[in-house]
């Protein structure tokens, strides 16, 4: 145990995901090393990034303007929507440069151990998307957990994608031809569900 502030800033940077103890103490003695001017910059960043990122109004991805960049772009294909769980899966296979539709941001995935069901999803909002009719297929990109897995199952099996009220929706987990049979680990992203068009698994 370090004394008043130092400790502060080890166990704010300890609730950090994926820091642990050791890395919190570590960083917190770096920024303690480092430059006034650094940490200053550092700080103002962090209240940057609270002040003036939103998540986007249609799609859930991070956004300075009340929508992204993806969702404003005329060229993109807005008939067919990839679902992921988080910000960082969009910038992953937007990596490829081989999607040329949109995207949903799920906000996560589905797990009862962490309490986490489809209410706290954005799924009601998917099912907004789907309602003019002008979506025609998703491409479920989960993560290849068994959280990821989950959520995939109970999108795909959703009453919601059949209903005689609704334009059918192709449910796809795998990737079409049309969007160029894109590799997802040349991004480092990667899905149990994505196969090649000729059927085979990708190098994942």
């Amino acid at each position: 145990m370090y004394e008043g502030v130092v400790q502060d800033l080890i166990d704010e940077l300890g609730r950090l995901p994926g820091v642990g103890p050791k890395s919190a103490q570590r960083i917190a003695f770096h920024i303690l090393q480092a430059e006034p001017t650094d940490v200053r910059r550092l700080a103002h960043a962090l209240l940057e990034v609270k002040d003036k990122v939103r998540f986007c109004s249609v799609c859930g991805n991070v956004a300075q303007q009340e929508q992204c960049n993806i969702c404003r772009d005329a060229r993109r294909d807005p008939s067919v929507i990839c679902v992921v769980e988080e910000p960082k899966d969009v910038v992953a296979i937007e990596r490829t440069r081989e999607f040329r539709g949109r995207y949903h941001v799920l906000g996560g995935a589905i797990s009862p151990i962490e309490g986490v069901g489809p209410d706290d999803l954005r799924i009601r909002e998917l099912l907004a998307r789907l309602a003019d009719g002008s979506i025609t297929e998703l491409i479920l990109a989960t993560d290849p957990n068994l959280e990821g897995e989950a959520t995939a199952t109970y999108l795909a099996r959703m009453d919601a994608f059949t209903s005689p009220d609704v334009q059918p929706v192709a449910v796809s987990t795998t990737v079409p031809a049309t969007h160029g049979g894109f590799t997802f680990s040349d991004a480092m992203f990667y899905s149990p569900f994505a196969t090649v068009p000729t059927g085979g698994p990708l190098d994942v």
